[in-house]
């Protein structure tokens, strides 16, 4: 780790991560611009025309993942930096569903590559707080999606300014982040370091204990992805700012992890992983109903429950499966971004079927799941502990 600057390096790679997050709420406010009371695209059409940001991002992370190794993590990043600029430049010229849709597929693969060069390199200089500092990295996918929910709303509501305006302020923090990794030497991979070979790397990936958090994967990423990404509509009805609610969402969130060192200590990660299914599940079912003021109260039961789920998963992949590397931790971020392409169209086909409350309550059964997955997980985690 000489003439490494970690702390450059980690401000970088969460101004990436801001990039990444504010992608997501500006798509969430391009909802409406692109949706029935603007071009005219139904809710499905755009489900599939958002379904890049989540497939790319897994293709990304997946091809990625094992080339962090090889080609190294510099690389990887620079690929994230050119990626997300051509997404950012095809998205203020999109005009239809296929403009959009391949807009959204660069910017995809260029948060996906940030995921795979960043959250191994997280793990690679901070070998004694893995899951700590993935939780510190990740408060910045909140954060970020609060700065962009906010962005949208002081441009578009309050300014009335144009879309075109709202996605431009990409470039800020875009190019923030490649001036701060210009220059920065990188460090290896925790894989590289422990001497592990490529061959075990991908026999550790068939371990049924990493197979089985990959499964878990598809539903966490679903239960907060797939419904904040959706927002707008799922909450038209029941209050007049769904953006503001996705931005106060995501400030709990972010304080949430800012500040996870003692729950992560008391609860270890299976223990947090079940408390987050918990909330998560109540805070769907009551957004399910819930009007006025206590919309603001269900989300906040929501935003509890979702705040640990993604830095979690990977920081238990990390701690104790640390052989599957890059690769593990690509497959894992891969898993929950495709898990969200598939949900995306099929929640669109429902919102334009059924109610939202319908929709919501239909969606909490994946957190449900998870309650019963993840009691298991912590019996299994005791009995590995005292065996």
């Amino acid at each position: 780790m000489d003439n490494i600057n970690k702390n450059r390096l980690f401000i970088a790679s969460c101004i990436a991560l801001i990039v990444t997050a504010m992608t997501f709420a500006i798509r969430a406010r391009l909802e409406t611009v692109f949706g029935p009371e603007g071009i005219g695209l139904t809710l499905e059409q755009i489900g599939y025309a958002f379904t890049p940001a989540f497939w790319g991002f897994t293709l990304a992370m997946i091809v990625g993942g094992p080339l962090v190794d090889s080609l190294g993590i510099k690389k990887i990043t620079w690929i994230a930096f050119v990626t997300h600029a051509i997404g950012i430049v095809l998205t203020l010229l999109a005009t239809s569903m296929t403009s959009l849709f391949v807009a959204t597929l660069f910017v995809g693969i260029g948060n996906g590559m940030v995921e795979a060069a960043l959250n191994p390199m997280i793990a690679s200089i901070y070998p004694d707080n893995k899951t700590k500092m993935l939780n510190r990295f990740h408060v910045w996918f909140p954060g970020g999606i609060v700065i962009g929910a906010l962005v949208g709303y002081l441009i578009m509501d309050i300014i009335g300014l144009n879309w075109q305006v709202m996605v431009a302020t990409l470039f800020i923090p875009l190019i923030i982040y490649g001036y701060l990794f210009f220059g920065q030497k990188f460090p290896v991979t925790e894989r590289v370091q422990m001497g592990v070979s490529y061959g075990d790397m991908f026999k550790s990936v068939l371990r049924p204990l990493f197979i089985f958090m990959v499964l878990c994967m598809f539903l966490t990423a679903a239960s907060e992805l797939a419904n904040t990404q959706r927002i707008e509509s799922l909450l038209s009805k029941s209050i007049a700012k769904p953006l503001l609610v996705l931005a106060f969402i995501n400030g709990i969130m972010a304080l949430g992890r800012a500040f996870s060192g003692q729950v992560i200590h008391r609860l270890k990660p299976a223990g947090m992983l079940l408390f987050s299914a918990i909330f998560t599940f109540v805070g769907l079912w009551l957004l399910s109903s819930a009007t006025g003021t206590m919309v603001i109260v269900a989300a906040a039961i929501f935003a509890i429950g979702v705040t640990f789920f993604w830095p979690t998963m990977l920081g238990f992949v990390a701690e104790y499966l640390p052989e599957t590397g890059a690769l593990g931790l690509s497959i894992m971020g891969g898993a929950g971004m495709f898990s969200v392409s598939v949900v995306l169209p099929i929640m669109g086909n429902m919102l334009d079927n059924a109610s939202p409350g319908e929709v919501l309550r239909i969606m909490s059964i994946l957190p449900a799941i998870l309650i019963v997955v993840f009691i298991g997980l912590n019996v299994y985690m005791k009995k590995r502990k005292n065996s």
